[in-house]
């Protein structure tokens, strides 16, 4: 009995339970992180985040790491508190202000965004092949979620208008960015690029066709 019910757990099951373990070591290690730097993990998100995007609204904050406003609202108060960020106008809107580090706030943030030797350790005893699988799967997965709107749109490959898959007849770099004008594989998918300009609403769903006609 206890054998049959086993087989009937659908393989999907396992991939989220592995997925929500890798989550749980990162979040552990986020708040080992917090330890020593006065900051909670949210704030260390924020201040990676305005790292990697630049200034920005805490609306945009609050969507982006997935927490709602007042939660952002009181991390930003905290770390404007801390000198951490500052306020300035928003040169797109006279009545908004957006958020920036100040310089404190880029040295907390550089070393937020380093990530675990321990899991780059795991991730780099993948075969070249298993990594190029593992990028693929994330960005299939990803895109799925953003089209369910359970996330924002990343900065990934496959939503950038300088992305051209399978372009190449090169089984190994098949795809080419038009941006760097290079070829390159599936294990050097980009899921958050700083240079990605979205692509055309209109020409999403034919690129993304492309991409996936590798799957057979």
């Amino acid at each position: 009995m206890q054998i049959a019910a086993m087989r009937q757990v659908p393989p999907q099951a396992d991939i989220a339970i592995g997925l929500a373990k890798i989550g749980t070591y990162l979040r552990t290690q986020q708040w080992r992180q917090a330890d020593g730097t006065a900051l909670t993990p949210t704030q260390l998100q924020i201040l990676a985040y305005l790292a990697a995007r630049g200034p920005t609204r805490v609306t945009a904050i609050a969507l982006e790491i997935g927490v709602t406003q007042p939660t952002a609202s009181d991390a930003v108060t905290a770390l404007v508190r801390k000198g951490h960020l500052e306020r300035q106008a928003d040169p797109t809107d006279a009545r908004a202000t957006a958020l920036h580090l100040t310089t404190k706030g880029q040295q907390a943030a550089r070393a937020a965004a380093v990530w675990p030797d321990a899991l780059l350790g795991a991730i780099g005893a993948l075969a070249p092949d298993e990594q190029s699988a593992f990028a693929r799967g994330l960005t299939k997965m990803i895109r799925s979620l953003q089209e369910r709107g359970e996330i924002p749109v990343q900065r990934m490959c496959a939503t950038c208008r300088f992305f051209r898959p399978n372009a190449h007849d090169d089984a190994k770099r098949p795809h080419h960015c038009a941006f760097v004008d290079a070829a390159f594989g599936d294990a050097a998918l980009r899921l958050d690029c700083g240079d990605h300009e979205p692509a055309d609403p209109n020409e999403q769903g034919a690129v993304w066709r492309r991409f996936a006609s590798a799957d057979g």
